[in-house]
């Protein structure tokens, strides 16, 4: 027998098994919970008792399960841009298998619940686009399989938990879009796996140096979202050593004092926006001849042209800015 006749055998037998399996009750009771919580969007599709499936039923719309010994166990969770309306169903903690929850783009209210630290095995939270409020709860910081969690477009307050620290396998780290206020915890920078970092939009405060003011910071962030926030002192030179960085967003603070050449050396900055802050000097020639460097917005500074007119040209026609003499 070839490989593909195994293979279909082998997905056969798969589908048997599961189809043989009994739903865990604990999940088949939060789901049922979470259903008598929402709104009809979502249940007319939930036909039936058991989330999983049961006899020619199919599985709950968004509800994926999988095998586990002689249950079956809810591992994913996918009800999103369906108006959900109401505060986040409690009983979705009790789904302690999940690796997925998204319930992004719906009309969700109130806090999340510090629960939220008994779904150990989750990968991807995604809550974006709701109206989520309170603070963003520390108990996240136990969930330390998480690579994606996305919040931004909510209303949460306080301070960004320094606990978030504790996400070894971070990667994505959305907050945008929100009310949040202090200094962004320094601790984040030991984030081994961090590529995407965006705090823009918020109340925060601080300065770029207390980020990175150690060796080793951020060692594989690509884009650094601050924008939109209340950040002063300058850009240090330090910045250089996150040779990753791809994109750097600093627009809309109150940053001042001259851009260090050195930001020239990051080998793949793409993206480089410094427009509406306080900054002054000139542009370094380092960065009129990057070679990657594509857009680079300057405006709503005091910045002097530099040297090169050939550079400068090149990098105004690229970004449509211009220079406050």
């Amino acid at each position: 027998m070839g490989n593909g006749g195994r293979l279909v055998i082998y997905l056969l037998l798969s589908l048997l098994s599961l189809a043989n399996s009994k739903t865990l009750k604990r999940d088949v009771k939060a789901l049922n919970e979470i259903k008598a919580s929402l709104g009809w969007r979502v249940v007319y599709a939930w036909v039936g008792d058991d989330p999983c499936g049961d006899g020619d039923l199919p599985p709950w719309s968004g509800v994926t399960c999988s095998t586990q010994g002689d249950y079956r166990v809810v591992t994913e969770l996918e009800v999103y841009a369906v108006s959900i309306v109401g505060p986040f169903p409690i009983a979705v903690t009790n789904l302690l298998d999940l690796t997925r929850l998204d319930l992004h783009n719906n009309k969700l209210t109130g806090p999340i619940p510090s629960q939220i630290g008994r779904l150990r095995r989750l990968r991807i939270l995604n809550l974006r686009w709701n109206k989520l409020q309170d603070v963003v709860p520390p108990e996240i910081g136990e969930l330390k399989r998480l690579t994606h969690l996305q919040l931004s477009f909510n209303n949460f307050k306080g301070e960004i938990p320094k606990e978030l620290a504790n996400l070894p396998e971070l990667r994505y780290l959305y907050l945008q879009e929100n009310r949040l206020t202090g200094r962004i915890p320094a601790e984040l920078g030991n984030l081994q796996n961090l590529r995407h970092l965006d705090v823009g939009n918020n109340h925060l405060v601080g300065t770029i140096r207390e980020l990175i003011r150690f060796e080793g910071r951020f060692p594989v962030l690509r884009n650094l979202y601050l924008n939109n926030n209340y950040l002063t002192g300058g850009v240090p030179k330090q910045l250089a050593n996150l040779t990753n960085l791809e994109i750097v967003y600093l627009s809309y603070n109150k940053m001042f004092g001259a851009i260090p050449p050195e930001l020239g050396k990051i080998p793949k900055l793409t993206y480089l926006y410094l427009d509406h802050n306080q900054f002054s000097g000139r542009i370094p020639d380092s960065l009129y001849k990057h070679s990657f460097l594509k857009e680079m917005y300057i405006e709503g500074n005091a910045f002097r042209p530099g040297v090169n007119p050939i550079g400068f040209h090149k990098v105004l026609e690229l970004s449509d800015t211009e220079f406050l003499v």
